[in-house]
């Protein structure tokens, strides 16, 4: 038995020594696991030069896209001067024909203004030229000119050119069909 006790203290003996040998590996492996954590939290943000870059980069597209839009926006007024202006010619005839009652439009040349008589008067924004073309008076850039609509015709004929320092818009009155036809050579 005592053979048997000494193998059993042997083996326990072994058994400690292996044990002690897996907690040493543990522990090396636990700590090989932080130091490779460690390094890779060192490694996995953004380095200053990078974020710089980006920043450089987006601070380029929106001010190179801030000039676009700005080199847009007097063509804009221009287009929506004219819009307005041949949608309130329309709608004069339209009332016009509805009311059974003469509509008249009012174009003042030297304030800038134009408006139906007894409604609401537009402002025509700075920078954009406003002329008329009358076929019987020829070219008018300052006073008012008057369109008078009747229950049962158009207008008389004329062109309206509203321009800025790049381009002109045109909006030609047809006295026979009524129709207002905006053109942008």
């Amino acid at each position: 038995m005592s053979n048997e006790f000494n193998d059993s203290e042997k083996g326990s003996d072994e058994l400690s020594v292996m044990c002690n040998e897996s907690k040493e590996r543990k522990e090396s492996l636990s700590f090989n696991s932080s130091r490779i954590t460690h390094y890779a939290s060192l490694s996995s943000g953004f380095t200053l030069l990078e974020l710089m870059i980006v920043l450089f980069l987006m601070a380029l597209i929106m001010g190179l896209s801030a000039l676009f839009i700005a080199g847009r926006m007097p063509g804009n007024r221009l287009n929506t001067s004219a819009r307005d202006l041949s949608a309130t010619i329309r709608h004069a005839g339209y009332l016009a024909r509805l009311s059974g009652e003469r509509q008249t439009v009012t174009i003042d040349l030297s304030a800038k203004q134009y408006g139906i008589e007894g409604r609401a008067v537009r402002t025509i924004p700075p920078g954009i030229d406003i002329k008329v073309t009358d076929p019987f008076n020829g070219e008018i850039r300052s006073g008012k000119f008057q369109m008078a609509f009747q229950a049962m015709s158009g207008t008389k004929a004329g062109t309206i050119v509203l321009s800025d320092k790049k381009r002109k818009v045109s909006i030609t009155l047809d006295p026979v069909v009524g129709s207002v036809v905006i053109k942008r050579p």
